[in-house]
């Protein structure tokens, strides 16, 4: 009987310590996906971006992916215009992004760098302010900006027919 208790209390501690250590987000299910493409002077990169249009969307992001497809990002969407020192956080956010600030008209203001924070709350992680006004952002892989040569002034296009062909 003793052993049997001893079973059980080692069974539910580690229940309780898995429980405390997986408080990383699953990806989030049912966004719509859109063909878009980023313009720039190296011509147009085609890309997939799901669209997080609510404030719970958007508060959720990226968290809990541990990778992404390297022409796959995500578009946070919002009604109204957002601050320059407005900005993002990598809070569970596991996998290292580049984001882009973009105006009404799909042009990129700035482009930060983010990498994973491994705090236990939000209060622990940095903000990365966009630096501009902006009413829209491009969460992809880092590098990625880089590696297309996309940079301030460029557009994001959405719609694959408002796409140029290269």
């Amino acid at each position: 009987m003793l052993h049997t208790l001893k079973f059980w209390a080692i069974l539910a501690a580690g229940s309780v310590i898995h429980g405390c250590s997986s408080g990383v987000a699953a990806p989030q299910e049912g966004l719509p996906v859109i063909d878009a493409c980023f313009v720039s002077e190296a011509g147009s990169i085609p890309i997939k971006l799901e669209v997080a249009s609510t404030a719970e969307q958007r508060s959720k992001g990226l968290m809990g992916r541990t990778s992404m497809a390297p022409d796959a990002g995500m578009l946070f969407k919002y009604r109204k215009p957002r601050d320059a020192d407005h900005g993002f956080w990598m809070y569970k956010t596991l996998i290292p992004l580049d984001i882009a600030y973009l105006n009404g008209e799909g042009v990129i203001g700035s482009i930060r760098h983010m990498v994973p924070c491994a705090s236990a709350s939000g209060a622990g992680c940095p903000s990365y302010p966009a630096g501009v006004p902006f009413i829209n952002a491009v969460e992809m892989n880092a590098g990625f900006f880089r590696e297309h040569r996309i940079q301030t002034g460029d557009h994001l296009y959405l719609g694959a027919e408002n796409c140029p062909t290269r």
